[in-house]
């Protein structure tokens, strides 16, 4: 067994991104060190078996993945897995998707970047886009990020021209997909999935808030759910 925590960090890597370049130094910070982050092509995800073997799943920046179908893949099996996930950006954007398409029922529901003429759009063009900006995030009250921010709201960057669309807003809020962060136009910014050991989804960027010596309490928090989770496994196989 590898003596680090080991992510599967699902998306395509581009060293120009700086979320990409940020992520290694948020997963450091957050565990001194103790962690590696393995990098999973889209592309190379197929059915999701692989990603057994890691302690952890993040689905990651990056629009437009080369393969949907393999983001969505790893996101479902994270779900049904009971594997820690998190997702960013793209990563939030997909795990509606996979939510509204084998919790919800709703086959065509898509990116409407990825898909323009999408029959169910719902991840749609923001009316205005976050390239770079810095926005408050109010927490739903016991939510993991209220309890991990100990705190009601934060300041958030995204890095983002889209996001739900609101039209379809009421099927995410009947389910156990919770929403636990808005913005000051009540605009959903992240959501947590009920029941599950770990599943968080944000559309801002956690990651970026590292400065390499210190983490982002979400950062922090599933790290944390990752090493539980690892300790487990060990624990089942002695």
């Amino acid at each position: 067994m590898h003596s680090a925590i080991r992510i599967a960090l699902v998306g395509d890597f581009n060293q120009q991104q700086k979320a990409h370049q940020a992520i290694p130094k948020a997963l450091s910070a957050a565990t001194d060190g103790a962690i590696e982050g393995v990098w999973v092509p889209t592309e190379s995800v197929g059915k999701g078996e692989l990603l057994a073997e890691f302690d952890g799943i993040w689905c990651v920046p990056g629009m437009p993945y080369h393969s949907a179908e393999g983001a969505l893949a790893a996101i479902r099996y994270a779900r049904v897995s009971r594997i820690p996930f998190l997702g960013t950006s793209a990563g939030f954007q997909y795990a509606l998707i996979e939510y509204a398409r084998n919790v919800l029922g709703f086959a065509d529901a898509d990116h409407q970047k990825s898909n323009p003429k999408a029959g169910m759009p719902l991840i749609s063009q923001m009316d205005a886009a976050m390239m770079g900006v810095k926005a408050r995030v109010r927490f739903t009250a016991g939510s993991i990020l209220s309890k991990v921010y100990r705190a009601k709201d934060s300041v958030e960057l995204y890095h983002c021209s889209f996001g739900l669309n609101n039209r379809y807003r009421r099927l995410i809020e009947s389910g156990p997909l919770c929403i636990t962060a808005v913005d000051d136009h009540d605009e959903i910014r992240a959501v947590e999935l009920d029941g599950h050991p770990f599943f968080l989804a944000t559309l801002f960027l956690p990651e970026m808030h590292s400065n390499g010596t210190a983490a982002s309490p979400v950062i922090q928090a599933f790290a944390a759910a990752c090493q539980r989770r690892r300790n487990s496994v060990a624990k089942a196989a002695s």
